[in-house]
């Protein structure tokens, strides 16, 4: 039990700081009442993600799942907020953001109205998380070419990736301990791509102008 407890404390501690990265662009965002360079899928994809794992969490009775995902999907629409009000062009994330809410309410409805019974409700609202979540963490890998190609790791942040590679792994072990499937394999993607991110750092470690000067 008391390894159950770190594990929780673990995947709550490393999870919010995941989440938190977004804090940055939200500084940025509202210091130049501008949203250059910042993108507003992964706001929302995570958004739905952090709903859709909060509902599991309810349905399983799941504290961790629940408190985890209660802050996320927060501040993932504290994001979404600041985005859309700082924004110029403001139909197309309005847009974005209706279709998702449309979706989700046509995903309660199914799960609530056609599935009563709640293990199957369980076993088909965990198959479709972590779907979505192996998706979301594959996505990135999308990079790989340009990083490659370039042999520069300057879209990449070292902080983001060792805290996805501890809340990863985190909750692959909380998983194994309640063993639960659905909580424990779609992170496995996540701890394989970050340690091929940490990879590419050691690779191609990012510029350091002093070094340089001094050598020379």
């Amino acid at each position: 039990m008391d390894g159950l407890w770190l594990l929780s404390a673990a995947c709550i501690v490393f999870t919010v700081a995941m989440f938190s990265s977004g804090l940055s662009d939200l500084r940025v965002m509202i210091a130049r009442r501008s949203v250059e360079n910042i993108q507003f899928l992964p706001f929302l994809t995570t958004n739905v993600n952090n709903l859709g794992w909060l509902y599991y969490g309810y349905l399983k009775g799941d504290g961790t799942l629940m408190t985890v995902n209660t802050i996320g999907a927060s501040l993932q629409t504290l994001y979404i907020v600041a985005f859309i009000v700082c924004s110029a062009e403001k139909r197309s994330p309005l847009y974005q953001v209706l279709l998702s809410l449309g979706l989700l309410l046509l995903g309660y409805t199914y799960f609530y109205l056609w599935t009563p019974d709640v293990q199957v409700r369980l076993n088909q609202l965990g198959l479709f998380c972590s779907v979505f979540t192996i998706s979301m963490y594959l996505s990135p890998l999308a990079d790989l070419a340009h990083i490659m190609r370039t042999k520069s790791t300057k879209c990449l942040s070292f902080p983001l990736t060792v805290t996805t590679l501890l809340t990863s792994t985190s909750w692959v072990l909380y998983g194994l301990q309640r063993r639960d499937a659905y909580i424990m394999v779609p992170n496995m993607p996540g701890i394989v791509t970050s340690l091929v991110r940490l990879w590419l750092f050691w690779r191609y470690p990012p510029e350091q102008p002093l070094y340089h000067s001094l050598q020379a």
